[in-house]
């Protein structure tokens, strides 16, 4: 009996540790300009600007001319992390658009709702900010479900009327998904696909 409740502590405490490990999701920066949503595209985790505090920003500091003009949502700001071995940490590249500069980057959860981001450049000039949790975790496989056929996006289908105006289907609810969340499936932009598929 004792082992039987050993067990399924153990079992309990283990699946606790690994739901509270889960990066995927949204994500407030520490001042509050914008939420990154954090994926996970081919065994890496990228994370890309899906809200602004001040619509309409570009990449102006990019030191590459011809990406100063691109939008910076969707931008790609977490590059490649990598799971540390032993460790709920990952490691990689992180983009400062505000400077345009990448910089060695370790992120790591801090219970289930804050994400410790640390950057470094030559090794040792590091800094460092926590996230804050806005979103839950997304599945893993979203581009492998659109590569089945799911659409990414559905238009609501037009009527002229309903006997009840307030009941939606599946496909009107994920039109308006789509219109509140213009960044959707990261795994699918084009700057990171190219590096995750």
């Amino acid at each position: 009996m004792r082992k039987a409740i050993f067990s399924g502590i153990f079992l309990t405490t283990g699946l606790a540790s690994a739901l509270a490990a889960d990066l995927t999701g949204d994500w407030r920066v520490a001042d509050g300009v914008a939420n990154i949503r954090v994926a996970e595209c081919d065994g890496s985790m990228w994370g890309v600007v899906a809200w602004e505090k001040s619509p309409g920003g570009h990449d102006t500091n990019n030191p590459d001319v011809s990406k100063k003009s691109r939008p910076t949502l969707g931008m790609p700001i977490l590059i490649d992390m990598k799971k540390k071995a032993g460790v709920d940490q990952w490691e990689g590249q992180v983009y400062n658009a505000k400077d345009g500069q990448f910089y060695s980057s370790t992120i790591k959860p801090v219970g289930s709702d804050q994400l410790e981001i640390q950057g470094c450049v030559l090794g040792f000039l590091c800094g460092g900010e926590t996230w804050t949790r806005v979103a839950g975790p997304v599945p893993s496989n979203l581009s492998n479900t659109m590569a089945k056929g799911t659409p990414k996006t559905q238009v609501p289908p037009k009527t002229t009327g309903s006997l009840n105006p307030a009941a939606k289907t599946s496909g009107q609810k994920q039109a308006m998904a789509a219109a509140t969340d213009p960044v959707g499936d990261i795994c699918l932009l084009p700057d990171i696909a190219r590096f995750a598929h």
